[in-house]
């Protein structure tokens, strides 16, 4: 499946079809994964503590709306499931679409949460309707990615990068976290070199997206504290032109280009907010969430090293240790083919959707400097040939 993609690609799969709001599904639905639209949560959204619930997670994003009207809103991630967002399984095939949007808050004497609508629309065979329309809340997608993640380790499975209530008990969780330390401090002693270099790209790709990610954020900061400033000017401008007689027409003619400018310059920030922004903070979750792919990698990688080293050791029944050697032999090539495969169809779509990003901004960018240069050329060039007009008038 395509899981990234600028605002198109992502995963889709089923969710249960419990309740609108149950904590526990149960039954089946399609439900998204989702990649692709809708704008960036601030990393202190995604990053949620256990106390905080659902309807948390949306009054935070709504308030990214109350930003100062004459300005674009801040887009928050592609991941937040907020908005319309398109999925397709398969580039060629197109025949799977699913729209996640309408959050809504329900508030009962237990709890409040927020719901999302799922409407999923196919041409395929395998499903008993072309259409679904269902409504789910936040932790239930968190639920979904759980579940990928369990059944398929090394698969590079987009979602949201939080930690809610529901889950595993405590103790489940804290034999998880045991058993993982102690894999780990095992240590991995036959890793592949592809995935070593595998590895050490993440960390540099994960460097590096996370530098541009806090630079265009300051950009689009920097870019807006410019524009509430320069729409002030116009008005300026005008009041001016009142108490100047002499002047009323050239100072209308820079409040006129000061006013053009501005549209400019929102225009800018939307192409910025909706060009860049959200995929540089989509791959900055991608890159997270492929350090816990790797991690998973290495984790089945050590069970195997470990049970390789109890039978060389002779430290436990041999004939038991050779049918799980044989069961973890074939896990790990499981895992490993099914990274290697999506390795490479993840590295291309993130090429194509950042190098495309750049050159949309590119292009938002020459664009918003050509019409800013005409605008004032042209005023200038007015001016001139007034004040040439003027001139020959007194001469004769």
């Amino acid at each position: 499946m395509e899981g990234e993609g600028r605002a198109s690609r992502a995963r889709s799969s089923g969710l249960p079809a419990g309740g609108a709001g149950g904590d526990c599904p149960g039954g089946a639905a399609p439900l998204p994964g989702s990649s692709g639209s809708s704008a960036l949560l601030p990393a202190e959204v995604l990053d949620l503590d256990e106390d905080e619930d659902d309807l948390e997670v949306f009054s935070k994003d709504a308030s990214l709306m109350d930003m100062n009207s004459f300005s674009p809103m801040m887009p928050t991630s592609p991941l937040s499931m907020i908005n319309q967002v398109k999925f397709e399984d398969e580039p060629d095939l197109k025949d799977l679409f699913i729209t996640v949007d309408e959050p809504e808050s329900h508030v009962t004497t237990i709890e409040t949460f927020i719901t999302y609508r799922i409407i999923t629309k196919t041409s395929r065979g395998e499903f008993d309707s072309s259409e679904f329309e269902v409504r789910r809340r936040y932790q239930d997608f968190l639920w979904l990615k759980e579940k990928l993640e369990e059944a398929h380790p090394t698969l590079i499975i987009p979602e949201l990068s939080s930690h809610k209530k529901q889950g595993p008990g405590l103790l489940s969780r804290m034999g998880q976290t045991v058993r993982s330390v102690a894999l780990s401090m095992r240590g991995v002693k036959s890793r592949p070199e592809e995935f070593m270099e595998m590895n050490n790209f993440i960390e540099i790709f994960s460097h590096k997206i996370n530098l541009i990610d806090k630079i265009s954020q300051r950009i689009y900061k920097e870019e807006r504290d410019y524009f509430d400033e320069m729409k002030e000017y116009g008005p300026i401008h005008i009041l001016w032109s009142a108490s100047e007689e002499d002047l009323v027409d050239p100072l209308k003619g820079v409040a006129s280009c000061l006013d053009k400018c501005c549209k400019a310059t929102e225009k800018r920030m939307s192409g910025l907010s909706e060009a860049l922004l959200p995929v540089v903070h989509e791959y900055v979750l991608y890159s997270e969430m492929l350090m816990g792919v790797m991690k998973r990698r290495d984790q089945i990688q050590a069970e195997l090293d470990s049970k390789v080293e109890a039978l060389t050791s002779k430290k436990a029944d041999t004939d038991l240790l050779t049918e799980e050697i044989g069961k973890l032999e074939d896990k790990v090539e499981c895992a490993n083919n099914a990274l290697k495969a999506d390795w490479e169809r993840w590295r291309q779509n993130m090429q194509n959707d950042i190098k495309s990003a750049f050159i949309d901004m590119a292009e938002e960018n020459i664009c918003y400097y050509e019409q800013c240069l005409a605008t004032w050329e042209s005023f200038l060039t007015s001016q001139t040939d007034l004040h040439l007009e003027e001139a020959s008038e007194d001469k004769f």
